[in-house]
């Protein structure tokens, strides 16, 4: 393998690892093993633990930002919402990235990670924001919806038989923010 197909396969497979077991709770030697390749080539790679970890999170956020942008295509304002929101809805099977993403919020206690994180997160807003057009308030709602998608998908709520979980993985249908406009959200 290149150099940078090797970097792919292990951002890989350190997303499936760091998504499962956190930041502190992954080791380097089980990705390099999980990898086929040495703990020492994992570090010339990436430098350190963290530093891998930071990459598969916003690898992880690139992902999702790219996903929802090709939905979008040409569409804006609520139509490109809609169609954000589907694609959204489409990657809750990626449970990896979603968990991810997660653990990376968990774990911006140390300040190199939360802003990596920010700086991840802000791009996914921006691009939102910018490909809608939409105002501030429509677009945090609509992230706030993703967060809460996350989370279910995090707790597996799919194969919770009870009233909460049935009431929590109901699906946002189009129109939803039809009635958000600046005159209600100054």
């Amino acid at each position: 393998m290149s150099k940078q197909q090797r970097r792919e396969q292990v951002l890989k497979v350190a997303g499936d690892e760091f998504a499962a077991k956190g930041l502190h709770g992954t080791s380097a030697e089980t990705i390099a093993q999980r990898a086929g390749i040495t703990q020492a080539y994992v570090f010339r790679l990436f430098g350190t633990k963290k530093r891998l970890f930071i990459d598969a999170v916003d690898a992880a956020f690139e992902r999702t930002r790219l996903a929802m942008l090709a939905a979008a295509g040409g569409l804006t304002g609520l139509e490109a919402l809609a169609a954000m929101g589907l694609e959204y809805d489409a990657m809750l099977a990626d449970r990896t990235t979603l968990l991810l993403q997660l653990q990376a919020f968990a774990a911006s206690g140390e300040e190199d990670v939360r802003v990596a994180v920010r700086t991840s997160f802000g791009r996914l807003w921006e691009s939102v924001a910018a490909t809608t057009g939409l105002d501030p308030v429509t677009v945090k709602t609509f992230l706030a919806y993703g967060m809460l998608l996350n989370t279910g998908a995090a707790l597996d709520i799919a194969e919770v038989d009870q009233d909460w979980a049935r009431q929590a993985r109901t699906r946002i249908q189009p129109g939803l923010f039809t009635h958000i406009n600046t005159e209600t959200n100054r």
